[in-house]
């Protein structure tokens, strides 16, 4: 698999997976909104259901990385209006894009998350799982985002949607949110802190982009690590790998009144449980299985590019 499409390449998974699939010898290509700069760049317009027809021809796999950032701003209506859109019209219209070919990619890629299956509890999650109420909005946001893919599937297209975690990287917006509260000795579970969070460092994201690529696979695949821990004991492993306190309680009201109730139950207080049940099945090999050492290697990494984790 030679020529591979990307949009939103711009974004924290998008930068680092286009670099690890040139290093492997790839030819990618990058959709941008604004007007193309450069030999692997060709522009699109998904809100007014446009591809360059050049950018898609020939290529042996699209990866749809497109989405606005759900940690950023309340969530009004307006703000969930973007989220929206900027997740079902990106999918909607790079789909119908590989319908129009006349010879089809291999593969098409389209991001998803595990905000899919809602406040779950303690309940162990896999791909075949059941869905989030719609009554969630994460949950229904998502559901609606497979579901754009769907024209290229019924054209014969490999679709593979994969339910990401909590990504864990310097940049990542879950850090660059918590390690500043953690310096400040402020750092302690939120809410009761038995809520599960389900992470997945970023070098395993595109590992295992790169891995279900070459795989017959197709559907949901969780990319999590095998190893979710309770909220409480993030907390509690940050804190030691930071030589910072982890003790100061945020109460649910706290965040509600700081996020919007409906932003705090769906991001910080939501509870999943979730296991990588189609990835160790294609024989996926993670890279950072155990939170402490995947906290670590960030904070060396940090270390050795002279660049703070959270920055």
């Amino acid at each position: 698999m030679q020529r591979v499409v990307v949009s939103g390449s711009s974004g924290l998974i998008g930068r680092a997976l286009v670099d690890h699939l040139r290093s492997r010898g790839r030819e990618v290509v990058r959709l941008v909104r604004r007007e193309a700069r450069y030999a692997d760049e060709y522009r699109w317009d998904p809100y007014a259901g446009h591809v360059d027809p050049k950018a898609l021809i020939g290529a042996d796999a699209v990866i749809n990385l497109s989405g606005a950032g759900i940690g950023d701003g309340r969530w009004t209506e307006e703000r969930k209006k973007v989220l929206y859109d900027s997740r079902i019209l990106t999918t909607t219209t790079l789909a119908n894009s590989l319908v129009d070919l006349d010879v089809t990619p291999a593969v098409f890629v389209s991001q998803s998350a595990i905000g899919i299956y809602g406040d779950r509890g303690d309940k162990v999650l896999t791909e075949s799982s059941s869905l989030g109420p719609r009554s969630d909005f994460l949950a229904s946001l998502t559901m609606d985002w497979e579901a754009a893919a769907e024209p290229a599937r019924q054209a014969g297209v490999r679709v593979v949607h994969p339910r990401t975690g909590l990504v864990l990287a310097r940049d990542a917006d879950l850090m660059k949110r918590l390690v500043p509260i953690f310096k400040a000795g402020l750092g302690g579970p939120i809410g009761n802190g038995r809520q599960w969070w389900s992470w997945i460092t970023l070098r395993d994201v595109v590992a295992a982009i790169d891995h279900l690529l070459s795989q017959e696979f197709h559907g949901p695949a969780n990319l999590t690590a095998p190893n979710p821990v309770r909220q409480s004991e993030f907390a509690d492993v940050l804190g030691d790998v930071m030589g910072r306190p982890s003790i100061v309680p945020v109460p649910k009201f706290a965040m509600k009144l700081v996020l919007g109730s409906e932003k705090a139950d769906g991001i910080g207080l939501s509870s999943a449980r979730v296991t990588p049940g189609a990835l160790m099945e294609a024989d996926y090999s993670f890279h950072d299985e155990d939170l402490r050492g995947a906290l670590e290697s960030l904070f060396q990494e940090r270390e050795s590019r002279g660049a703070p984790v959270g920055s």
